[in-house]
């Protein structure tokens, strides 16, 4: 397991980093309490502004009595627009703030963004999954097919379990784009999920690639949370393998610097016969200290 700490050129850390995905000749690392991304390029990080300032903040946090103004962009997945891959970027809900969507593309080799209120989308994900909205924690998504899996990470220790809701993705992009209305993305198909729990706690879906064979790959963090807004102590992490609507099996993960780490955002590297290979982002719970990069081996 090989593991980096993730820094912008300056050296200055990238902070809770929520979820990693492709984008132009590298990939970027989305943070849930900034309104930049980092943009990893020939092995050192840029700035790429997903949403304007917040009241005026660009980082969130308890100290400074900012983090119900953050943007908790939470889940990114590649994309399609008019021919070209993009990236959506999506807030777990749970608050208005929380509920937009970006969409990152390329002009010229420079990154464009357009920003979108989607709290219809997020009203109707409620409703799916029978949770009142302010428990709402939508933190990982994929592309199965032209079907947007948005997965919610739940509580298990309250009852909430992790799930799924699916979006047609054509029309969640247009709806970004202005070309529909946010309440024309259709929400359906509720699917909940049991990934066991841990010393008492249950592990929770928190990112989920999709490999080319169908099979989906999550990861799970068993975090001893008062609620979806507040972090807790995390007991265990692990990765787990759904196929359909089944979890298959869980594998623990193992720890890092005599740590739990809280994996937070799945990248696919590769896939072959013997197994796949993916960069995974963790989030150290330090809005002082810079997420960890880590390369994980799966064996099929």
């Amino acid at each position: 397991m090989a593991a980096d700490r993730l820094r912008f050129r300056d050296g200055s850390p990238v902070r809770a980093a929520s979820a990693v995905v492709p984008f132009g000749d590298g990939h970027l690392v989305v943070s849930d309490d900034t309104t930049h991304a980092a943009w990893f390029r020939d092995g050192t990080a840029s700035p790429v502004r997903l949403l304007p300032p917040v009241d005026g903040h660009e980082q969130f946090d308890e100290a400074s009595g900012t983090k119900d103004l953050k943007p908790d962009l939470e889940a990114a997945m590649q994309v399609e627009v008019r021919g070209s891959p993009a990236v959506l970027v999506m807030g777990s809900g749970s608050s208005p703030a929380r509920m937009r969507w970006c969409l990152l593309g390329l002009e010229d080799g420079r990154p464009t963004s357009g920003v979108a209120d989607m709290a219809p989308v997020y009203d109707a994900a409620a409703a799916a999954l029978g949770v009142d909205l302010d428990l709402l924690n939508l933190e990982g998504g994929c592309l199965v097919g032209h079907t947007l899996r948005w997965f919610h990470r739940g509580l298990p220790s309250a009852g909430l379990p992790s799930a799924s809701v699916d979006l047609d993705a054509t029309t969640a992009v247009a709806a970004v784009l202005g070309h529909c209305e946010a309440a024309e993305v259709r929400v359906t198909r509720p699917v909940r999920y049991d990934l066991g729990e841990v010393d008492g706690v249950g592990l929770a879906i928190t990112d989920v690639v999709a490999l080319p064979g169908g099979d989906l790959i999550a990861s799970a963090a068993a975090e001893d949370s008062p609620n979806p807004r507040d972090d807790g102590p995390v007991v265990a992490s692990a990765l787990a393998r759904i196929r359909g609507d089944r979890v298959l099996e869980v594998r623990p993960l193992p720890e890092l610097d005599g740590r739990v780490i809280k994996v937070e955002g799945l990248m696919l590297l590769a896939a072959d016969a013997s197994g796949t290979t993916l960069l995974a982002v963790t989030d150290v719970d330090d809005p002082d200290a810079a997420s960890w990069a880590i390369r994980l081996r799966v064996r099929d």
